[in-house]
């Protein structure tokens, strides 16, 4: 993973004097504290959080003028007191100066810290510094007369709910104004629209101040309602297909009239709290088009808000689906981490993380496979932000954070990982502007991923489904089946929707199940052609919503004091339609039924697995999918089923992933316990776990096809040739050996020191009994690598253990068998 830019974000409040030697005392400061990450990469950037962008919006170009900023704690902009806050004490009801006597700050002030931060920097540094100014169309940051006194029309968002003012919308239009702006002399003539506004306000204000680039914050410019499910294309009920197109050209219109006005400065951004596909059902994203359309802009980077909430699941998938496709591949791709908030009492990594590193490994073992068939990693860190509410910038959290970001850094995948993605880009771009729109799936799609990584499906590597295409080899009935499979894609287990007739991806996919390759398809097949069907074993009947009983042939979960409710709810509109799938022949003896569904006798199926002998061992899994979620028009996200009392469908994704040959189960007590959040990144050959555990009473039973994975400094005990583990809130393991044909007993894998020369490293094995051991080492180590019986001294040649480097579906390891006792493995 090779650095291109760290961004330091921040507000104004370290800056409580305007001198310029106590201005220059906290540029260097900023500058020290983040120079150990800081040496690792090429560009450094700070992104100021001035006020909330109305800095901009207000700038008259006279440089004497002071600015409102952001200098409180709480809301800047309070519209009434929340419910249950009468006294009006609470953070979301009042703003409260962070300093009793906080400094006057003009439009030069800000010039000469801007210009501070570049001088400092380089010298502390040593780095090219850019400095970014940030808009954010919200009402949080700094009180802002010109969004709700000025100009309330340009507020058409409503994402923080009725109790607060609304965000503006890119695509509003502004009513006359006479007062003088820099961009406009003269006033703002009726109906301009926000975006030649803004791009011109901005080409003024970046240029006279001296910045560098401009965020745009809180899916500004990514449509109307960027924080919630619901949006201008969807109520909570119904999707409102007719007004995709209209909508969609609104939001790139105001990305053209921006550019127009300001063609030269870069633009970075926030991005939505959602998915691409949700985007795209509800508010009408055209982001094929925005990507495409030559802006000059960066992608968006995780959402921070699963330091708010706790969905990785959404972090992780809405990430994923944002960089299925970029801008400009070669520009790369941001990772932001949420370590201090400025504005609202908070430092998660000190308080809602609990120091804890999950949300750095999770979204850093990320990995997108571009064009050329290369795993791209994110190739920018942001830090939002490096100072904490009260101005303060604590050494303490550079000092910890740093460490687990250079380790993630280092394990970064360079090779897809055990499950791949193919994310149907531009296939949920036609199906929410297409001749034939079906909202309902692209809705349904992302948010049933979502939830299928929130119940522990190991997802980290995407391929768009064009890119797939592009990368994945033809099988050819003249090699031989092992060798048919695309080598780039032969260790994985392809996850894919189920493509619509006649498609190449179609085509593909069924030549990948026939050639020998693993596939996991999941949503409706109303719209598959028979090739697939007839691959599936599957036919349809009427469908089945609403309250459905539920079946389980097949669960390698275990929970100790209950079972798995027996009944769920499918919403038709939020599952993309009834559950309609029966098997096309029910005496197929290589269909196995994992899943169904029933109601008064109909029986529908929820998910399968089939077989074939002439498919040169190769399957195929399929889930229908259920969204166990309901959806309010107030609510920021879908409101979860009561786990207790109903079945969490998603979860039938990881029962069917088992089926393929990858087991992760959960040892649980009740079913409304969370099973841990796991990705798997390949990197110089070896696997790297990293997960989060909601729930540290519940265990973890892991299985790969080449074996029981020995992590790294950890014990395990075998159960049926799975290895179980208890693990912490945040993990991150190493993993290289795996064992088979071992059933049960202890084994631990543990570093040792070298204390040889030639010799880089060594694993020692303890509790083997007569097992297959595979060893994964560094690509170029395998000629060096030797197992020794580890009960005598090293240097007894004739205690070498036999071994075999082997190269085909389980991937390039080397291999003993037979062996009992304890094993060093050195290389």
């Amino acid at each position: 993973m090779h650095l291109n830019n760290v961004t330091l974000e921040m507000s104004l409040k370290p800056f409580r004097q305007m001198d310029d030697a106590f201005v220059r005392s906290v540029c260097r400061e900023v500058f020290t504290q983040w120079h150990a990450l800081l040496r690792h990469s090429e560009v450094v950037s700070v992104m100021l959080w001035t006020a909330d962008g109305s800095e901009i919006l207000d700038y008259q170009g006279d440089l004497s003028e002071p600015l409102e900023w952001a200098r409180y704690i709480g809301h800047a902009n309070p519209m009434a007191n929340l419910p249950n806050d009468p006294e009006g004490r609470a953070l979301h009801s009042h703003g409260y100066l962070y300093l009793d006597e906080s400094p006057v700050i003009t439009y030069a002030d800000l010039k000469r810290i801007v210009a501070t931060l570049k001088e400092v920097g380089a010298e502390v540094a040593g780095k090219p510094v850019r400095v970014g100014a940030t808009f954010d169309p919200g009402p949080e940051f700094a009180r802002s007369p010109f969004k709700y006194e000025r100009h309330p029309e340009s507020c058409l968002g409503n994402s923080m709910g009725p109790t607060h003012r609304g965000f503006v919308t890119c695509y509003a239009t502004l009513n006359a104004d006479d007062r003088q702006y820099a961009g406009f002399p003269a006033g703002i003539p009726d109906q301009t629209p926000v975006g030649t506004f803004l791009g011109r306000q901005c080409r003024h204000f970046l240029t006279d101040l001296d910045f560098d680039y401009v965020w745009f914050s809180n899916g500004f410019g990514f449509g109307m309602e960027t924080w919630r499910t619901v949006g201008a294309l969807f109520d909570g009920e119904r999707f409102l297909a007719e007004r995709a197109n209209e909508l969609g050209d609104k939001i790139l219109d105001f990305w053209r009239l921006f550019r127009e006005e300001c063609p030269d400065h870069r633009i970075e951004t926030r991005g939505t709290n959602l998915i691409v596909g949700v985007d795209l059902a509800t508010d009408a994203t055209p982001y094929q088009r925005i990507y495409g359309g030559g802006f000059n802009m960066a992608p968006p980077p995780n959402s921070p808000w699963a330091a708010l909430n706790g969905d990785f699941g959404l972090e992780l998938v809405g990430y994923m689906s944002r960089l299925a496709e970029l801008p400009d591949a070669s520009a790369g791709f941001p990772f932001r981490f949420y370590t201090h908030d400025p504005w609202w009492l908070n430092s998660p990594w000190l308080d809602r993380y609990g120091r804890e590193p999950h949300d750095i490994y999770l979204p850093l073992s990320v990995g997108r496979i571009g064009a050329d068939g290369n795993v791209q990693n994110p190739n920018a860190i942001e830090f939002l932000t490096i100072d904490d509410s009260y101005g303060q910038m604590p050494v303490r959290v550079p000092n910890e954070v740093i460490p687990f970001l250079l380790e993630a850094k280092d394990h970064a995948p360079d090779a897809p990982g055990p499950v791949v993605w193919i994310y149907p880009w531009d296939e949920y771009h036609d199906l929410t502007f297409g001749d034939a729109p079906r909202l309902d799936e692209v809705f349904f799609g992302d948010w049933f991923m979502r939830g299928a990584v929130n119940q522990g499906l190991p997802l980290n590597t995407v391929v768009s489904s064009r890119n797939f295409l592009g990368t994945v080899r033809n099988p050819t009935d003249q090699t031989d089946p092992t060798e048919r499979l695309c080598s780039l894609y032969r260790d994985s287990v392809l996850v894919s929707r189920v493509p619509d007739a006649g498609s190449a991806l179609a085509e593909q996919l069924t030549a990948w199940v026939r050639s020998g390759g693993k596939l996991l398809l999941y949503g409706p097949t109303r719209h598959a052609d028979a090739r697939m069907l007839q691959l599936l074993n599957l036919a349809h009947a009427a469908p089945l919503d609403g309250e459905l009983e539920v079946a389980l042939a097949a669960c390698p979960d275990a929970l100790a004091d209950s079972e798995y409710p027996s009944r769920l709810v499918h919403r038709a509109n939020v599952c993309a339609g009834g559950c309609e799938e029966t098997l096309a022949d029910a005496t197929d003896p290589h269909t196995e039924v994992l899943a169904t569904v029933r109601r008064d006798g109909q029986e529908r199926q929820a998910a399968i697995v089939r077989r074939q002998p002439d498919w040169n061992g190769g399957a195929v899994a399929w889930v229908r999918g259920t969204n166990a979620m309901s959806c309010h028009a107030q609510s920021h996200l879908p409101t979860p089923d009561d786990a207790a009392t109903l079945f969490g469908a998603p979860m039938l994704m990881r029962f069917a992933l088992a089926e393929l040959g990858c087991t992760l189960a959960a040892d649980m007590h009740t079913p409304d316990q969370r099973p841990p959040l796991v990705t798997v990144a390949r990197r110089d050959n070896g696997f790297f776990f990293s997960g989060y555990t909601p729930n540290t009473t519940v265990g973890l039973r892991l299985r790969f096809p080449q074996g029981a994975p020995l992590l790294v400094g950890y014990e395990t005990r075998l159960e049926a040739g799975h290895a179980t583990y208890h693990l912490p809130r945040a993990w991150h393991r190493e993993c290289r050996v795996f064992v088979d044909g071992q059933t049960d007993g202890e084994i631990s894998c543990v570093e040792q020191h070298s204390g040889e020369i030639g010799i880089r490293r060594r694993l020692c094995l303890t509790g083997l009994q007569n097992a297959t051991v595979r060893f994964y080492p560094e690509p170029g180590a395998e000629d060096n690598v030797k197992f020794l019986r580890a009960a005598l001294p090293v240097y007894v040649q004739e205690n070498w253990i036999p071994t075999k480097l082997r190269d085909h579906a389980f991937g390039r390891y080397v291999r003993a068998i037979g062996v009992t006792g304890s094993v060093l493995i050195s290389w």
